[in-house]
């Protein structure tokens, strides 16, 4: 009976392999955590990102839906030749997002982006419905609208928003400009790239028979796939943030354990 009494295993760990498992115990929790909070300053980046780059694209898709379809090449290139002023903002816009990304203020894109796309739905409204200027009324309205993305932007970074790090304009920032011309040189070359792909598909899909339908269809697909990208899109933006921030810091590690927690 005192045999019952016996357990029937004997616990054989030693006290150092009871301190090693309460140290790879511990170091996981501690690693749980730093992903933890390494994914929340993602988010806080992504998220607004995400809903800025989706706004910003849905003013393009609005300005189509409220166009309708261009059936007459001339009409398309006279659009065309409206939008140019779109791209003189991006030229601004971009540097000023990124901007004030680094800088964490990320509910202000969010917020301008939602003012900028309710300001365009009403403009293009009051121009098809109301004054009906037709389709270069639209483009027209796409224009306003997406410069006063860039102006909020640029009035919010301007008058105060920023007062640890914008004390106003310097020649000091033409420092390293030729570095910078060879980076955007390329960058350029690859947004380039990916616009021309889908003006070589349109032009071949307009050889087919029942062309018309044939890019309808295409242009939904790639108004889809856009909406789409931009999420991908506010990850890579975001990645790029958090990893400039810690070099900033001088933090290495830093850097390359927040680009494998946006990997993951």
């Amino acid at each position: 009976m005192e045999e019952a009494n016996v357990p029937l295993l004997v616990h054989l760990a030693s006290p150092s392999m009871v301190q090693q498992d309460e140290d790879e115990d511990e170091q996981d929790q501690v690693l749980a955590r730093r992903v933890w909070i390494e994914s929340k300053k993602l988010w806080d980046i992504v998220g607004p990102a995400i809903f800025s780059r989706i706004a910003s694209y849905s003013m393009f898709a609005i300005t189509q839906a409220f166009a309708g379809h261009l059936d007459v090449a001339e009409l398309a290139g006279v659009v065309s030749i409206w939008l140019i002023p779109v791209h003189f903002s991006f030229a601004i816009q971009f540097p000023l997002q990124t901007f004030l990304q680094s800088q964490l203020k990320n509910s202000v894109i969010a917020w301008v982006s939602l003012a900028a796309l309710v300001i365009h739905v009403i403009l293009s409204w009051l121009v098809v419905y109301k004054l009906q200027v037709g389709v270069v009324g639209t483009a027209i309205t796409l224009d306003i609208s997406w410069w006063i993305l860039t102006i909020g932007q640029l009035g919010y970074t301007v008058f105060g928003g920023c007062p640890l790090t914008w004390s106003g304009f310097s020649i000091e920032a033409f420092s390293g400009l030729w570095e910078f011309i060879k980076l955007s040189a390329a960058s350029g070359i690859m947004l380039c790239l990916e616009i021309w792909y889908y003006a070589i598909l349109v032009a071949m899909t307009g050889n087919l028979t029942n062309a018309e339908i044939a890019v309808d269809a295409l242009s939904i697909c790639v108004t889809i796939s856009d909406w789409a990208i931009n999420i991908p899109l506010a990850f890579f933006a975001a990645t790029g943030v958090r990893v400039a921030n810690e070099l900033g810091a001088g933090n290495g590690k830093g850097a390359k354990f927040a680009t494998k927690v946006s990997l993951e």
